[in-house]
């Protein structure tokens, strides 16, 4: 399985298998602090191998720099199927709204699937 996208941005949704991204970034600028940022969307696309096909476990983790869990754990599971000898991908969209930042920083996104880190992004809070 390979990661082929993982960003953020302000807005995202799956119809049809197509997948919607608009505004991705990777920085969120603050005038004070703490702050609350209104909305911002996870975009991840997975690609599975056709070995892969089967039910998968995955959590998104966030963890500051110094090992602080942000915000609480999202689970799930994907069920990964796909036709012929190709392989399957799989889109995870979640939208966080009013997310709250004490201090500048990094945030990580961690993203693990079956319990193994898959692949991650930082998340930029900066003081203007």
């Amino acid at each position: 399985m390979k990661t082929e996208i993982f960003t953020f941005c302000d807005f995202a949704q799956e119809n049809g298998r197509k997948l919607t991204i608009v505004g991705t970034f990777d920085t969120i600028i603050a005038r004070n602090f703490p702050c609350v940022h209104p909305q911002l969307a996870v975009v991840i696309r997975i690609r599975f191998d056709m070995w892969e096909f089967n039910s998968h476990n995955f959590r998104i983790e966030t963890v500051d720099l110094n090992g602080e869990l942000n915000i609480e754990p999202i689970t799930g599971q994907v069920n990964v199927a796909g036709e012929g000898s190709g392989g399957a991908i799989t889109h995870l969209v979640f939208t966080f709204s009013n997310l709250r930042f004490t201090n500048p920083g990094v945030v990580n996104f961690v993203l693990y699937i079956d319990n193994k880190e898959l692949s991650s992004i930082p998340l930029h809070i900066r003081k203007s």
